[in-house]
């Protein structure tokens, strides 16, 4: 009874102390304020984070398979792949670097030669591009980042050269074929659409003078991709092996997350400032109510009541500010996602749209964070106030 007596009472206003208040109210906000930035700046993360994964996803295709040695994909081994996982998709490929070139324009470019049907099931950017289109032979299909660069019509030519040459007369000339352009897509991601082309398989192939049914690789699409490449390992023969899309960008998703870690540490520190104020407050409160805590103790109140009642206080304020900040950071989140505030350069970030998804995770460990500091800025001046010497002080004072 007497801890809840004396938090309520230290918790007015007192007109002889305002600066104590004041203290007290700084504190609040601080951590209120803290705790808010840290969740929009961790949704803001994880939805780059997200919103790159997805990308890279579908581009990069959540598995594919290739030869590790100077032996061929064949049409055998898609065959085996499709009746031991018949809930997978695969689509075989070939891929050869090119050099695109139109008028006195050159830049360099990855071409893959496709079966359309099946790398439409897989590729849902290269499907919104193509739509219903009938492909040829030598048609193409570019990023928008190529048709952009060459102003390229419906049906104009674009010429590759490959790097594979060709004998002509006393020397060797590069091999190179004009494709009927017809259509291009957008990844959302700048270095893929102005890089990526797709023609289809048959063609390439016999400019690449491939045998027939064989193959560079197979794309996969899977839904579990972390555990379907246990399973496909262990029917592969030896001279395959497969890799996941996130073993092709290891290094900067590392990155992200080292960066986000690095955010995390550096934005609880605004937490630890605003809890100074905790601390400074109540040992205000302590040093000014010195006679009347003393009083107390030689009255007979617990030491124990004394400390919870100031380690309340404390939690109070604290405990106070982080409720009202996790309330003005889903604010902040719903008016960022609600509204364009924020207009992004798509060219730049993949999205126009600020994205912002806050984990369950990231929210727990803000939360329990935070609380951490609070608890242990509330606990000092809690101890601090049994350890006045009754005697001294109501002699002195």
């Amino acid at each position: 009874m007497l801890s809840k007596y004396l938090v309520k009472k230290y918790l007015r206003f007192d007109k002889s102390q305002p600066f104590i208040t004041i203290s007290a109210f700084l504190a609040f906000f601080g951590v209120a304020i803290g705790l808010m930035v840290l969740m929009v700046a961790m949704a803001i993360m994880n939805g780059f984070d997200k919103e790159f994964e997805r990308k890279l996803f579908t581009m990069n295709y959540p598995l594919t398979i290739h030869p590790n040695s100077f032996k061929m994909v064949s049409s055998d081994d898609v065959d085996l792949l499709n009746k031991k996982f018949p809930h997978l998709k695969f689509s075989p490929y070939i891929s050869s670097q090119v050099i695109t070139k139109r008028g006195n324009k050159l830049e360099g470019g990855m071409l893959f030669g496709v079966d359309f049907e099946k790398e439409k099931e897989i590729n849902s950017v290269l499907n919104k591009g193509i739509g219903d289109n009938k492909l040829g032979k030598f048609d193409i299909v570019v990023g928008s980042e190529i048709r952009k660069k060459y102003y390229l019509e419906e049906d104009e030519k674009l010429t590759l050269i490959f790097t594979q040459s060709d004998p002509g007369g006393l020397s060797l000339i590069p091999k190179m074929k004009r494709f009927t352009y017809k259509a291009d897509f957008e990844s959302g991601l700048i270095a893929y659409d102005k890089l990526y082309m797709y023609t289809q398989l048959e063609g390439l192939s016999k400019i690449l003078r491939y045998k027939k049914n064989t193959y560079d690789g197979i794309h996969v699409y899977s839904e579990t991709p972390f555990e379907d490449i246990k399973s496909i390992k262990k029917v592969l023969p030896d001279y395959l092996s497969v890799v996941g899309w996130w073993q092709m960008n290891g290094n900067f998703f590392s990155a992200l997350a080292l960066e986000k870690r690095a955010l995390f540490i550096v934005l609880m520190l605004i937490i630890l400032i605003a809890s100074l104020n905790i601390i400074s407050s109540l040992l205000m409160t302590v040093m000014n109510r010195r006679k009347e805590i003393a009083l107390l103790l030689s009255l007979g109140a617990y030491k124990e009541e004394v400390k919870k009642a100031f380690f309340y206080l404390g939690l109070i304020i604290g405990g106070g500010g982080m409720v009202f900040g996790i309330l003005l950071g889903f604010l902040s989140l719903f008016l960022l996602g609600s509204f364009d505030l924020i207009d992004l350069p798509a060219d730049v970030y993949g999205s126009s749209k600020l994205p912002l998804e806050l984990s369950l995770i990231d929210f727990s460990m803000i939360v329990v964070g935070a609380a951490i500091i609070v608890t242990l800025s509330s606990f000092y001046p809690a101890h601090k106030a049994t350890q006045i010497d009754v005697l001294d002080t109501l002699r002195n004072e």
